[in-house]
């Protein structure tokens, strides 16, 4: 299930400081195993540790807030994805984090990368990662970015418009080489998600549209081009998905296109990615299906359908980021104030506010995403009170942890723990209100180590031009 909150929402007649899906915890200082890395833990005295590392003992070397990353938690998603979906190609979708650490992670356990920029590309081969097991996707890619991939040689470039099929050609032909494709197409899926992540509907930004007939004369130009490859077809329908319902309605329309493609040319297109999207647990009443929930049910849609249209089983694709690093991260955070706000009805809301916000997590602002969050630096016996853990930034709507049960004695000082900050959190982090961008640490066996360095103001104000005659 998911939790998106309306417009408007806050001038609703206030009946109680709890949406109706947040339940009171048994245990407050519990850290739910469907929220957190697997290995999060509480110390004997309350300290939540990860990887064998005290949030107290790390925070004091590296500050706050931070973003904690799991690493055997992270390798142990990525290995269960690809032995879950054994005789498919996995490609960890770069967009939900990506790092030159990560990148080594991914390529050590077996999978490919899917990036979508000339930057996510670039941090890939500097980290070294094989070419052929890349994909790159993008609906505006550059000119750069596509000679990029071509002289390094990507292993597929999903095409996303005749425009982006004529400028590939173009570049083709100057390099004298050839670009292996797939053909990105919208199927029309409404994904039960939020609008801005739902992206096979009709009326979006992505792909060729399968109804308005535009995906097969795309697959046609690209079979017929003299420098392009074309490899298949890729779908994706959205993001934050629980379960493969979406995915049956968007692999009987592909391959109905497979169907269609073959009896025009006499030819089978070989492959068939079915994209990402793959959702986590954010508050405890999420439940998402698990990689092998996930490979069955796909494995029955793709053999149902391939059956059902007389095609032998194309190699299939699917491109996990957020499940994959998603739970592997955390953020903690240290609060600065704490607020009772009067809500009206008698009723009292407890504002935390915190050292970072919206420019580390912009998903609540955006989507509104909702979170978990946990008291860190000590077990607690106060009674849970309904709070909301709000970030530093000048703007109502900088909300952190919209709604939880947190320990009624969290105080200034206190650290605050959000699980499940792996993916979409430092991806998407900016420096609003000029502020600098937190760390990214993996701990592992009782060890930390930089992934990412804290930003400094010096970093940010090295592009303003307005300083550049000062001494």
């Amino acid at each position: 299930m998911t939790h998106m909150h309306v417009a408007g929402e806050i001038h609703a007649e206030a009946t109680s400081p709890a949406p109706v899906w947040l339940t009171r915890p048994d245990d407050v200082n519990a850290l739910p195993a469907t929220l957190w890395s697997l290995n999060t833990k509480r110390d004997d005295d309350g300290m939540v540790k990860i990887g064998g590392v005290r949030l107290d003992a790390l925070t004091e070397q590296v500050g706050t807030p931070v973003y904690v990353l799991d690493e055997l938690d992270f390798r142990a998603r990525a290995k269960a994805w690809r032995e879950a979906f054994d005789g498919w190609t996995v490609y960890y979708a770069g967009k939900a984090f990506i790092s030159g650490t990560i990148a080594k992670w991914v390529q050590e356990e077996g999978l490919g990368l899917d990036v979508c920029s000339l930057g996510e590309l670039t941090v890939a081969l500097r980290a070294g990662f094989d070419p052929a097991r890349i994909g790159h996707h993008g609906n505006n890619k550059s000119e750069a970015e596509l000679r990029l991939a071509l002289t390094s040689g990507v292993g597929r470039i999903i095409v996303d418009s005749s425009d982006e099929i004529t400028l590939l050609e173009r570049l083709c032909a100057e390099l004298d080489t050839t670009a292996k494709v797939m053909v990105r197409v919208t199927t029309g899926v409404e994904a039960h998600t939020h609008e801005y992540i739902a992206t096979a509907h009709e009326d979006q930004k992505f792909g060729f549209s399968i109804a308005a007939g535009q995906a097969l004369v795309g697959l046609f130009r690209c079979h017929h081009s003299p420098r392009l490859e074309l490899l298949g077809v890729h779908s994706h329908i959205g993001s934050q998905i629980f379960d493969t319902h979406g995915f049956e309605v968007a692999a009987r329309r592909t391959l109905k296109l497979f169907a269609q493609f073959k009896e025009a040319t006499g030819e089978s297109l070989p492959e068939l990615d079915l994209g990402g999207g793959f959702g986590i647990a954010y508050v405890k009443e999420d439940d998402p299906s698990t990689p092998e929930q996930l490979a069955s049910g796909l494995r029955d849609i793709v053999d149902h359908e391939c059956r059902a249209y007389g095609l032998v089983t194309p190699q299939i694709s699917v491109e996990p980021g957020r499940a994959i690093v998603g739970p592997s991260g955390t953020a903690v955070y240290r609060v600065g104030t704490v607020k009772p706000v009067d809500i009206g009805g008698g009723l009292t809301r407890r504002y935390l506010s915190v050292d970072g916000g919206m420019s580390d997590n912009v998903r609540p602002a955006l989507y509104g995403a909702e979170y978990s969050a946990a008291l860190a630096n000590r077990s607690s016996n106060a009674e849970p009170v309904v709070s909301r853990v709000v970030g530093l930034h000048c703007e109502g709507g900088d909300i952190l942890v919209r709604d939880a049960f947190l320990p009624g004695d969290v105080a200034v000082g206190d650290l605050l723990a959000v699980p499940a900050s792996g993916g979409y959190s430092r991806s998407m982090a900016s420096n609003y209100n000029h502020t600098p961008r937190p760390p990214v640490v993996a701990v592992r066996d009782g060890q930390f180590k930089i992934v990412l360095r804290r930003e400094t103001l010096d970093d940010v104000l090295a592009l303003d031009a307005g300083f550049e005659n000062e001494a």
